[in-house]
């Protein structure tokens, strides 16, 4: 019996060790043009193993990518994509930027900062006062969202001067907007509890409206019995 652990590393366990056979047996055939034949082969049975691949942009390429990784960078076939050297996929991605938001105010998010920085570079006038009165609304919207508390004005532009580090002008506007989602929010939950106990007090006097009756039922039935005797 031959177990797996004797047998070669499979270098993409994904497609099993039978297309990692028929790779090696491809490189193996001394004509090129037979070679391509049975490569195009290949790669049609891969893209039938792997079904998941077809969603993704360009995946005949990767599917040639991978095919080259099964031959261990060592297939000469005819191939309509360049073939990937080991440096290149051995090359470690770029590390991403995050966003310069941090502690307090990454709950406003990274449009707020573009749209500061636009603001700062318009020109002085109706436009530039509109845009910041957009902001410091959108900035209510967002605090109240993020920590389901109501915000004064003067915690928004606190905010606002230091984000802009005190490039905006801010005395152009008197107050800011009342954020729907926090009032909604809030008269919706006074309306349940006045519901439930309005609910609560209709289910006492329902109560109270039984119980008469049930002592109305008990007299009447006593002044029958007590006639019949």
């Amino acid at each position: 019996m031959e177990y797996n652990t004797q047998r070669t590393q499979l270098h993409m366990p994904e497609y099993g060790r039978i297309i990692q056979q028929l790779v090696e047996r491809c490189k193996e055939l001394p004509n090129k043009e037979e070679r391509s034949e049975m490569a195009m082969a290949i790669i049609d049975f891969m893209g039938q193993r792997n079904p998941q691949l077809r969603d993704e942009e360009n995946y005949k390429h990767k599917l040639w990518d991978h095919l080259f990784i099964l031959a261990e960078y060592d297939l000469d076939v005819e191939s309509p994509y360049p073939f990937p050297t080991r440096e290149q996929l051995a090359e470690k991605p770029k590390r991403m930027e995050y966003p310069k938001l941090q502690g307090d105010f990454k709950f406003y998010g990274k449009s707020i900062l573009q749209l500061i920085e636009k603001a700062i570079e318009l020109e002085p006038g109706d436009e530039k006062e509109a845009l910041i009165e957009v902001i410091a609304n959108n900035m209510k919207k967002s605090y109240n969202v993020y920590n389901k508390e109501h915000v004064t004005d003067d915690v928004i532009f606190r905010h606002l001067k230091e984000l802009s580090a005190n490039r905006l002008d801010l005395t152009g506007i008197e107050s800011l907007e009342k954020s729907k989602i926090y009032y909604t929010s809030n008269n919706n939950s006074r309306n349940n509890s006045n519901n439930g106990r309005n609910n609560s007090n209709n289910g006492r006097s329902n109560s109270n409206i039984n119980n008469k009756d049930q002592t109305n039922k008990r007299r009447h039935n006593n002044n029958n019995h007590k006639n019949r005797k």
